[in-house]
């Protein structure tokens, strides 16, 4: 059998520009979430959002080439190049062939698409860059990632909304578990803190409008109000375990199961049931031959929405039963970071694997009496015998993804 390792990491989210400081902002509860600074939301009736902060593409994408990308995929190609970086991927211990790209994105380049848009209107048509289609198209991540690092296996993006990150890191694991693939860099990137996308899912009524940023995104919490828009990317290093150990490569956690199901039940309503949500999670778990009260973490989707909330619950206690899991979303602390938010959670579950520490789900005062689970306070994040996780993906459309993580040992 096939076994799955990750062995690197990458992410630019609110609560860091890297995997370190990622990890100590995540476990110090730190609030990611504050006022939008990007342009003026004052119309919009929205006041918050999880902006990344202090991105620098020159650093690692690069002034020539950041220019020639919209931010999405400046995000992806960054937190591609330190995910590589640190799984020590080079040309000698892996053929271009044998690595490929799946990464997944809600929406695409849409700072580009508004930015185009107003100038077309305008300025004119033939105004419009010719570079707006290569920059603005949802694949393009994928297909900058694969440039960028020569990967000539499968390339390929999920665009599933808020589950594409995880559909896409599921996806990837089973080329490497099929043995179509040694490498995959897989996750999902999205840069929609902007007008268009700040005014779109406020008309949704999706969107929390709480001023105070310490209670605008508060998942299970009984004065929750809705989303927070967040941004940014997260990216794996998925590699088949004999590839890895014969680079030596340092291995940071096992992929051990994927689920992914479908509700069909409303278009951006969740089956207030839960059980397709359910599904997908028993997938996972069965896939890694594991009990459900092996798990000891699950990293919600917990959006923060009334009906997303209460449904996820529900399809927790179903999977769960009478086993209190402990539960949290890092959505408390990130905002929502649509295609790119089960890459950044998948990168928590497994600094909790690594670290024996759960997230808090920072901000909740009063838990829902209709989100009956065991959230993670601050006196429930010491895990030193965490070795399963699992983390949710619940997208408009009615997708659901769900990948399971183990800590590493032979």
């Amino acid at each position: 059998m096939t076994r799955v390792v990750v062995t690197g990491m990458g992410t630019v989210n609110p609560l860091g520009n890297d995997v370190v400081e990622f990890k100590e902002n995540l476990f110090a509860g730190k609030l990611g979430i504050a006022p939008i600074t990007k342009f003026d939301a004052s119309e919009t009736g929205i006041t918050n959002a999880g902006e990344v902060k202090n991105f620098d593409p020159t650093l690692r994408v690069g002034k020539k080439a950041a220019k020639r990308m919209d931010l999405y995929s400046q995000y992806a190609v960054d937190t591609a190049l330190q995910a590589i970086e640190d799984a020590g991927i080079t040309e000698e211990n892996t053929a271009s062939e044998d690595m490929g790209v799946i990464f997944g994105s809600g929406i695409g380049g849409l700072t580009t698409i508004q930015e185009q848009v107003i100038k077309m209107h305008e300025k004119g048509p033939k105004r419009v860059s010719p570079l707006f289609v290569p920059t603005a198209i949802a694949n393009m991540a994928a297909g900058n990632i694969a440039l960028r690092v020569k990967a000539k296996n499968i390339c390929t993006s999920i665009v599933t909304a808020c589950s594409s990150g995880t559909n896409s890191i599921g996806e990837a694991y089973r080329q490497i578990k099929e043995g179509r693939a040694k490498v995959m860099l897989t996750g999902g990137a999205e840069a929609s803190v902007n007008e268009i996308g700040i005014a779109g899912f406020a008309a949704l009524t999706a969107l929390s409008d709480q001023v105070d940023p310490t209670k605008a995104s508060i998942p299970f919490d009984k004065e929750r109000s809705g989303f927070v828009m967040g941004e940014g990317s997260g990216c794996l290093v998925l590699e088949e375990l004999e590839h890895a150990k014969a680079r030596g490569a340092r291995i940071i956690a096992e992929m051990v199961g994927y689920g992914s199901t479908c509700d069909a039940y409303h278009m951006t309503a969740p089956d207030p049931t839960g059980e397709g949500a359910a599904r997908a999670m028993k997938q996972a778990i069965d896939e890694a031959g594991i009990k459900p009260e092996d798990v000891g973490y699950v990293n919600a989707h917990g959006t923060a929405t009334k009906a997303n909330d209460a449904g996820e619950a529900k399809a927790i206690n179903l999977v769960f039963k009478d086993y209190q899991v402990p539960v949290s979303s890092t959505k408390s602390m990130t905002g929502h970071l649509l295609g790119a938010a089960g890459a950044v959670e998948a990168c928590a579950t497994i600094l909790s694997l690594q670290n024996g520490r759960l997230p808090v789900n920072i901000g909740m005062t009063t838990q829902d009496e209709e989100c009956k689970v065991n959230i993670v306070t601050k006196d429930k994040e010491s895990a030193p015998d965490l070795e399963y996780a699992i983390s949710n993906s619940l997208g408009f459309g009615g997708h659901n993804a769900v990948v399971a993580f183990r800590k590493w040992s032979e």
